[in-house]
């Protein structure tokens, strides 16, 4: 599979999606990370699991710890790639209020009759 399937497989979870908010903010064990969830360590170990093999998550070796950092390569891929449709977003948005601003043109003439 390719890096940027396995990054919106690892994202499409919202657990794991939390857990890399958590790690957005700094290193993190798994006991950490585990506290505001009602699963288990060894589920948060799975995600953890996930997450890394997409990329997004590396683990250092500290004493007996194993502290989760975020990676970010990966999500700059995801917003590279997203970058691509933002202009045809822009595009269409601005289309949408032109078509709008010209109905509310016409309608004020309307308006101002009854």
């Amino acid at each position: 599979m390719d890096t940027l399937s396995l990054t919106f497989a690892a994202l499409a979870d919202p657990t794991r999606r939390a857990i890399l908010s958590r790690l957005a903010m700094g290193p993190a064990n798994v006991t950490e990370l585990a506290l505001p969830f009602s699963i288990s360590q060894p589920a948060i170990s799975k995600h953890l699991k996930i997450l890394e093999r997409a990329g997004l998550v590396g683990r250092s070796r500290e004493a007996q710890a194993r502290p989760c950092a975020i990676q970010g390569a990966p999500l700059k891929e995801v917003a590279d790639w997203t970058a691509a449709y933002r202009q045809h977003w822009d595009a269409s948005f601005e289309r949408l209020d032109s078509y709008l601003q010209d109905i509310q043109r016409k309608e004020a003439p309307r308006a101002k009759r009854k």
